[in-house]
């Protein structure tokens, strides 16, 4: 097995580990919720096949929704930021092209881009999850809130993260 492939596995196991017992409960006024694991999708090689990220969302997702009770509500939102990773990726392609298994991270690209990148796949994320998870656009606003609260929760841990473990530049 590649060593890289390794890394992966692990890293896997600390985002998942690291959401269900500690950010679980790391709730901001019962309506910012911190899903860290949307990190280590959103963090995954540039390069890598839609089909196996598509698979990764849905793992990771269904690992979540084990621990949440939530029915596979994390399960979807994982799928679909997957398969619209690619395509905001192709939008946000550089002048020269990507490296060979860049990491699409601050520490490659910087925080602005990071966050350019970043911040609309965890908002589809987060929207696709609540309102799903609402079941519908009765409560919307309640909604919307718990949304954008959340997407920024999200993003400012992620960005923490960043800072704090910054990982290999490719």
């Amino acid at each position: 097995m590649n060593r890289s492939v390794v890394i992966q596995v692990l890293v896997f196991f600390v985002y998942l580990f690291f959401q269900v017992l500690i950010l679980k409960n790391a709730v901001m006024f019962h309506v910012a919720f911190c899903f860290l694991y949307v990190g280590y999708l959103l963090l995954m090689p540039v390069e890598t096949n839609p089909l196996i990220l598509m698979a990764l969302g849905f793992v990771m997702g269904f690992a979540v929704d084990v621990f949440y009770d939530s029915l596979g509500l994390h399960a979807m939102s994982g799928v679909f930021i997957m398969y619209v990773r690619n395509y905001w990726l192709a939008g946000l392609t550089p002048q020269g092209g990507y490296d060979a298994n860049a990491l699409p991270s601050v520490a490659n690209n910087g925080v602005q881009w990071f966050s350019t990148y970043a911040l609309p796949l965890i908002f589809l994320h987060h929207t696709v999850l609540f309102y799903t998870e609402a079941g519908g656009f009765d409560y919307f606003w309640h909604t919307l809130i718990k949304v954008l609260a959340s997407t920024g929760y999200t993003l400012l841990v992620m960005l923490i993260v960043e800072y704090v473990f910054p990982g290999r530049r490719s």
